[in-house]
């Protein structure tokens, strides 16, 4: 299960039983972190996550800034609220990608507004999932 948190809307894309694609997603409205992680625990727990991948903002010159201060907080607020592994996993450009391919489809703003932090997270889990392939552990 992947995550992009955000500090009003964070967006959630669930992979499909066999770890190959982005399937169910959806935008989780929250404004506090603890109340975000509840409730992607419960989607963890409805869903059956082995694993969640947070996006990690990444600035575009390499350095970690107040986002990626934030996202190493809510890691060890997952871990600790899930009892499940949590990858940070660099983000950068996804939040852009999300919004080109959302005005591509021919969604006006307004409903790009409402689903680009879901497309993101799809676009971070497919990141993830490609990497997990070609890079199998043993």
């Amino acid at each position: 299960m992947a995550i992009d948190y955000g500090d009003a809307h964070t967006g959630i894309a669930v992979s499909d039983p066999t770890g190959l694609l982005a399937g169910f997603t959806v935008t989780v409205d929250a404004y506090r972190p603890e109340d975000a992680v509840e409730r992607i625990a419960a989607l963890a727990k409805e869903h059956g996550a082995e694993e969640l991948v947070l996006g990690h903002p990444i600035n575009m010159d390499g350095t970690l800034g107040p986002r990626s201060e934030k996202a190493r907080a809510m890691k060890v607020l997952l871990e600790e609220r899930t009892g499940l592994p949590v990858v940070l996993w660099d983000e950068r450009r996804t939040t852009i990608d999300a919004h080109w391919i959302l005005m591509n489809s021919g969604k006006d703003a307004r409903k790009r507004k409402k689903t680009v932090d879901a497309v993101a997270a799809s676009l971070i889990l497919e990141g993830y999932l490609t990497y997990k392939k070609s890079h199998p552990r043993g």
